[in-house]
């Protein structure tokens, strides 16, 4: 597939406004009870609406004014195998994810989010479709020779990254006050303040970084490494987040994403997307979540 360039970027983002005020209508509530009602409703209705918050390649609007992304792409294939044809776009803020999934707009995440123990406490997850390392946006040359966030810390290097991203605790965790941290809206934001020299890094997953580096004449990717939590490497895997009373459609969710891992379809679906061979994953979000 090709590649968006910025403007298709930014194009992308502004078409997502535009869907918003169409697709803001709430869901109706699930029931609470064996584990929710809503992959029958979705069945009946024909239609799954996935929360996105505008992320390459993750989940977004491209140029032509189609969903697409990861994960978008995924529960294209993961719901027609549900039984649920169309999934229809929630846009929003990545920050506003989990709230207005918890409260309706939409019925699930379909944006790559890190399974993390915070949010494990907030929504249920699936198991992660990838797995991620950390990589910085710098200017060419990459001229302080950052590699780490221990690295960066030490060297006082100005740090970016975007709203609700868990780069934020990776970098808490090397020494970095969260008022020291510049939180832009997105990886373009992002990628423009390092061009300008307002921070020497921005911070995100390795593949977000070398998406956005791929138009610009002015920055690059740094290698991939993975960041410390707790005093040890861990790598992150993104998934799929679902209301706490849906436990049903969770799982068999589960059911068909271990199908398509299992025959190489997740790989075949995700690789168009900058996503590599070493990115996929069995962690589960058990033990993600910390149980």
């Amino acid at each position: 597939m090709s590649r968006p360039t910025r403007r298709s970027l930014l194009a992308g983002v502004a078409a997502l406004g535009a869907l918003g005020a169409a697709g803001c209508s709430r869901v109706a509530t699930a029931s609470g009870t064996n584990g929710g009602d809503l992959l029958d409703r979705m069945r009946a209705a024909g239609v799954v609406r996935l929360g996105i918050a505008g992320e390459v390649p993750f989940g977004y609007i491209d140029k032509n004014g189609e969903l697409t992304g990861e994960a978008p792409e995924l529960a294209k294939a993961i719901f027609k195998r549900l039984g649920v044809d169309r999934v229809q776009p929630v846009p929003t803020e990545f920050g506003s994810l989990i709230p207005g999934l918890n409260s309706q707009q939409f019925d699930v995440v379909a944006a790559g989010m890190y399974v993390t123990p915070e949010r494990c406490e907030q929504v249920i997850f699936a198991d992660p479709d990838y797995q991620m390392p950390d990589a910085f946006v710098v200017r060419k040359g990459n001229p302080l020779g950052l590699r780490d966030y221990k690295d960066a810390f030490a060297k006082k290097a100005r740090i970016a990254t975007g709203t609700g991203y868990a780069q934020i605790e990776h970098a808490v965790e090397a020494g970095y006050r969260r008022g020291d941290i510049l939180i832009v809206p997105d990886q373009v934001a992002g990628l423009n303040a390092v061009e300008a020299g307002r921070v020497d890094f921005f911070t995100a997953t390795a593949v977000t970084s070398r998406t956005v580096v791929r138009t610009s004449a002015k920055a690059e990717a740094t290698k991939p490494f993975t960041p410390i939590i707790d005093g040890k490497p861990q790598l992150a895997g993104g998934a799929f987040a679902f209301r706490p009373t849906e436990t049903k459609l969770r799982d068999a969710f589960n059911v068909e994403l271990h199908k398509m891992k299992k025959s190489g379809e997740v790989f075949r679906i995700l690789k168009p997307f900058g996503f590599t061979e070493t990115e996929m994953t069995d962690l589960t979000a058990k033990e993600l979540c910390g149980g």
